[in-house]
């Protein structure tokens, strides 16, 4: 046998004592097999095992997230038993014992038996733990947290992540998803955790009746300033849990005029019409502008799987439908809101990669603008009197009132409400972000995503930049920021261009966020012109550099 093959006894010990500690025979059966083939020598069976067992999963952006598979690192039910034994520890420890714990799930495979699972460990040590009624959006779940006086929520879920993820979200009884050192805590109480066998687990656990549905959905109906049904609707749920929810909230603002994409209404976690069910990637939205287009629609709308997520899409100019960035679409609905807010002394909020177009939408209403750090569990924690906050990953949050995360569903209704009133006045979105350029200089985004199989090349790449960022890019001298150790990230900025480099903290990617800003001094055709051809400029030397520090 190849040296390279050799299965270490260190790795072998390990996974047997997993297999024995496992509660689910067909996870127990898979590793097994797995170390068979080690043991035996098999080609690459050494490695797969060392990756399986490479765990624990650790609370990420927006918690954990991994394959459903066998061993420590992967989602697996013997994996949210001891996430949840250590989750039961940490809120004991801060004296929420015998309070309402709300546990939630998407449509993904695992969902199901995961959060029962989780749901049975809050319930034998001593919670009132809750399951809402079926797979559900994500938005619903972090509401619930906040209706019901929950001490935490937990919700299965990998979002817009590929077929072969699950994940888990954990909110705090803010609603908010959990932020440091909190994380700390729970990952240092899951280490202390005893085998997943060993953790007691009691069935029985009560179910939400639809009233949890409908209380969501009667804050949502009152979102809208405009009230006009007058509009036509394309919307996908790309085979997520989200297509039911959003036609009942769209129609009880009075939207019937409402077309699914057939083939993405139900949920499937195979995801079969899209290589990533992610409405930020090439293809993913294809069916719905294809439909957008035949159905002679006003407005496209495109949900994520968990719903928590939304995307716009409009006709362009030249009658051809596009998807408009998150960018495009933050600062729209970020307009909209300071537009409209009865809110004494305002405040939006952003984050470091996204547009900062937003900030001078704020100037000119008045209001104050804070940006954070990636992820809405920053967001939602910007400060009082939050009225709305977006990331440029399609995330919105336009009810912080009663949904402190981003939300796709509310975000639709919205969207919905403000293009029928443009629409009564003979206008577009696309008139609005003219408008918008017009008074705040034209602000153009792009990002550079670098999908890796081994995560040690981001830190290779972050550790290079770092020790020599570049000293020109685009023709503009720029200097460059470390954001560490607050942020895993860098901050490159010249005159009129901005760049941030940071790994993702859900999908195995390396992330380039580049902005360009460009002054309307003459017509807003140039500006745009000027705009486009320097952020251009941008992503090939940005992708150049990367490129050369990979090599």
């Amino acid at each position: 046998m190849s040296e390279p093959d050799r299965l270490p006894r260190e790795l072998r010990n390990r996974a047997f004592a997993w297999i024995t500690q496992d509660v689910d025979a067909d996870t127990r059966e898979e590793l097994e097999a797995v170390l068979a083939r080690a043991m035996h020598g098999e080609p690459g069976a050494v490695a797969d095992l060392a990756d399986r067992m490479a765990g624990p999963l650790r609370f990420g952006t927006a918690g954990l997230r991994g394959p459903v598979r066998a061993g420590s690192n992967g989602m697996n039910t013997a994996v949210v038993v001891r996430t949840t034994a250590g989750v039961a520890a940490w809120l004991a420890q801060r004296g929420k014992t015998g309070q309402i714990v709300v546990v939630g799930r998407d449509a993904r495979h695992g969902s199901e038996r995961f959060a029962t699972a989780a749901a049975e460990v809050l319930y034998a040590a001593g919670f009132d733990a809750r399951l809402l009624p079926g797979p559900l959006p994500t938005p619903v779940l972090a509401f619930a947290v906040r209706e019901l006086g929950a001490a935490a929520g937990v919700q299965i879920t990998a979002s817009h992540n590929p077929p072969a993820d699950n994940g888990y979200k954990l909110y705090d009884e803010s609603g908010s998803q959990i932020v440091p050192p909190s994380d700390a805590e729970i990952e240092a109480a899951i280490a202390e955790a005893p085998g997943a066998i060993r953790v007691e687990r009691t069935p029985g656990v009560p179910v939400l009746g639809n009233e949890i549905v409908d209380a969501y959905l009667a804050k949502v109906v009152a979102i809208p300033s405009g009230r006009s049904g007058a509009l036509r609707i394309a919307a996908t749920a790309l085979h997520g849990v989200g297509a039911q929810t959003l036609r009942r909230a769209l129609a009880a603002v009075g939207f019937e005029d409402v077309h699914l994409v057939a083939e993405q209404s139900e949920p499937d976690p195979d995801f079969p019409t899209v290589s990533f069910p992610n409405p930020e990637e090439p293809g993913a939205t294809d069916l719905l502008l294809a439909l957008a287009a035949e159905v002679d629609a006003d407005l496209a709308v495109a949900l994520d799987p968990d719903a928590d997520r939304c995307a716009l899409g409009v006709r362009d100019r030249d009658g051809a439908w596009r998807m408009l960035r998150g960018d495009e679409t933050g600062v729209l609905l970020g307009e909209h809101v300071l537009s409209t807010t009865k809110a004494q002394d305002p405040l939006v909020a952003t984050t470091i990669v996204s547009s900062s177009m937003l900030g001078r939408i704020a100037a000119e209403h008045g209001a104050r603008y804070a940006e954070t750090l990636t992820g809405f569990k920053w967001l939602t924690r910007a400060g009082e009197g939050l009225v709305f906050a977006y990331e440029e990953a399609l995330g919105l949050c336009v009810n912080p009132d009663f949904v402190r995360d981003k939300d796709g569903i509310a975000a639709a209704v919205m969207a919905c409400d403000f293009a029928a009133g443009l629409k009564a006045e003979g206008r577009t979105l696309l008139d609005v972000l003219d408008d918008l350029a017009a008074r705040h200089g034209v602000h153009v985004t792009d990002q550079v995503s670098l999908r890796v199989t081994d995560l040690g090349v981001r830190t290779e790449l972050m550790d290079s930049v770092r020790a020599a960022p570049p000293a020109v890019l685009a023709g503009t001298p720029v200097t460059a920021e470390d954001l560490s150790p607050g942020a895993d990230a860098i901050r490159i900025t010249g005159e009129g261009l901005r760049v941030v480099i940071r790994p993702s903290g859900t999908e195995p990617k390396l992330k380039t966020y580049l902005q360009v800003v460009e002054p309307v001094t003459g017509s807003l055709a140039e500006a745009r012109a000027r705009a486009t051809s320097r952020l251009a400029a941008l992503r090939q030397d940005v992708e150049s550099l990367l490129s050369s520090r990979r090599d």
